[in-house]
């Protein structure tokens, strides 16, 4: 299944604004951290090598 990259989460304003709350007064390390640690979640709960590869790609500007 190749990676869905068109809009998908329902109230993403919503989830946009909770995700900037988690951050605030987050130092930038603990701001890395923070982002570092729910990728590694997301990542998980997707599970397709695949899909994360495809995904990699494209955040890195290689799609």
């Amino acid at each position: 299944m190749p990676l869905n990259t068109k809009s998908n989460i329902a109230g993403a304003d919503e989830f946009y604004a909770e995700l900037i709350k988690w951050h605030d007064g987050l130092s930038d390390e603990e701001s890395a951290a923070f982002n570092a640690r729910l990728i590694l979640l997301l990542a998980n709960h997707i599970g397709d090598r695949t899909v994360l590869s495809e995904a990699l790609q494209i955040a890195g500007g290689s799609d």
